[in-house]
């Protein structure tokens, strides 16, 4: 992305990447990226956005890749190095990729299917250190608002619903979403964050990696999870923000209890010294958020976004963090609730679905015209799923209609607002809320948990009535020792269901 990269020469000798225990600067960023976009241009003046695929562990092999790819002209398509064979597959497949860049743990893996789609393998380990001095591409000769036009990167949504899509977003998509978040949550080049999330999914590439190299801070790698890790990087003050999601800190606060009160102390301490810690890709309980803030004295900053969007909504850096809320539109973002109708709600508590407008908004599905237009309003909103309400001058996530919104009895009932309530019986550490087809009801509610003890539905129930309405208490419950999600940590409610 071309703003990234020339931001980067501003930064040249500052610390840029600290990956498998060794730093890299800003000019070493740049100069591997170069090197790896003459390897794939091979004689060619501009890859003209033919797609280039990549998968590598997140680290600083990781980030030269991606840039390389934009250097060259080529639009990055990163591949979960989670998924199996067939996902894989099918990326490579729809992109219609040309090349495959590979760290050498995967090339076993996917040999067989480069051969069969044709694609060229670029091995990592063949790719030299030092570039050639090849000239590289000038990605907006007509100035910089073609880069509104050229696309740069294809993130894959979950498919939870129906096949994956790509999701297309060109040079100034990525740019206004990195510029918004970089203003907002007012990153500096003093930022030092370690990033622990999958990168190919916008929260590790934009949230978290992304503003901190336009920002010239500092990004530090963590292949795997550790809670151990993650928390003597906190006490240590090595890094002074933390992005998660809200599985992850439920793992921390874990870790942190089971620590003698000494440790305690030491961890906590540590903690607050930190300038920005923020929750997001799935609901944040709210007694996971005031765990949290007892024990560090941060209060999450929860936001909204998606893949399609980047980041729409956030609560204030500054001001009122309200636990449950996802704050206000973002600067430059156009945002609104609508009915089925698609006209505009303008009363508060009144559930609508969240739409969006902007310069962060995707350009299209990769070659899915037809869901592409029905993405979107006439009048160009892009229509998210979402449903939430405007509450006390915040908005409030209620769910994604296609999921969290279960319709029972005439009544439209948010699963999230039951997760949220079940979380707080002192037996249930996790849960998932589903509404499964019934003949009379439409659809009745049911409750997957997860929990240390055995605790009886019967008074689960019972205490639960006491809480909240009897039209929304669970029907049916499933104890599980794990409840299904993606490689973010989002319960994927529709594997749930399945379970019932």
């Amino acid at each position: 992305m071309q703003g990234l990269i020339d931001h980067a020469r501003t930064f040249a000798d500052r610390e840029a990447i600290v990956s498998n225990g060794q730093i890299f600067t800003y000019g070493e960023l740049l100069e591997r990226s170069g090197s790896v976009a003459a390897a794939l241009l091979v004689g060619r003046e501009d890859l003209g956005e033919a797609r280039v695929a990549f998968i590598v562990p997140p680290s600083f092999e990781y980030v030269y890749c991606q840039w390389g790819i934009w250097q060259a002209g080529g639009v990055a398509v990163p591949l979960c190095v989670d998924h199996p064979l067939p996902s894989l597959r099918y990326v490579l497949d729809d992109t219609a990729a040309e090349v495959l860049i590979v760290h050498e743990a995967y090339e076993a893996l996917l040999d067989e299917t480069v051969k069969e789609l044709g694609i060229r393998l670029l091995p990592l380990g063949e790719i030299p250190d030092k570039a050639p001095n090849a000239p590289l591409p000038n990605l907006a000769p007509a100035g910089r608002a073609q880069l509104q036009l050229r696309n740069a990167q294809i993130l894959y949504t979950s498919g939870t619903t129906s096949l994956p899509k790509g999701v297309v977003t060109t040079h100034a998509n990525i740019e206004n979403q990195i510029k918004t978040l970089v203003d907002a949550w007012e990153w500096s080049a003093d930022d030092r964050i370690l990033n622990i999330l999958p990168l190919h999914h916008v929260h590790g590439i934009i949230n978290v990696l992304s503003c901190a190299l336009w920002s010239g801070a500092r990004c530090e790698f963590l292949p795997r999870f550790d809670a151990k890790t993650v928390w003597e990087k906190m006490a240590s003050g090595e890094i002074t923000r933390f992005m998660a999601v809200p599985t992850i800190y439920y793992k921390l606060i874990s870790y942190w209890e089971q620590q003698p009160k000494s440790e305690q102390a030491r961890l906590s301490a540590g903690a607050r010294q930190l300038n920005l810690m923020i929750s997001g890709s799935a609901a944040l309980p709210v007694p996971t958020l005031e765990r949290w803030r007892a024990i560090t004295g941060h209060t999450l900053l929860e936001r909204y976004g998606m893949t399609e969007i980047g980041m729409g909504l956030s609560n204030s850096y500054r001001g009122e963090r309200r636990p449950g809320h996802v704050g206000l539109p973002l600067p430059g973002v156009e945002m609104r609730l609508a009915d089925a109708e698609n006209n505009t709600i303008r009363e508060a508590n009144v559930p609508g679905e969240i739409q969006i407008k902007g310069d962060s908004v995707f350009k299209e599905y990769w070659q899915k015209p037809e869901a592409t237009a029905k993405a979107f309003t006439e009048d160009g909103w892009f229509l998210t799923g979402d449903v939430a309400e405007l509450n006390d001058g915040l908005y409030r996530i209620l769910g994604r209609d296609s999921v969290d919104i279960i319709k029972s009895g005439g009544y439209k009932i948010s699963a999230l607002e039951i997760e949220a309530v079940l979380l707080r019986h002192e037996l249930v550490d996790e849960c998932a809320v589903v509404g499964l087809p019934d003949e009379e009801w439409g659809e009745i509610i049911a409750a997957a948990i997860v929990s240390s003890g055995t605790p009886d539905t019967g008074e689960l129930t019972a205490w639960l009535r006491e809480r909240i309405p009897a039209y929304r208490l669970p029907r049916r419950w499933l104890q599980l020792a794990e409840i299904p999600s993606n490689t973010l940590g989002k319960v994927t409610k529709n594997e749930l269901k399945k379970l019932f």
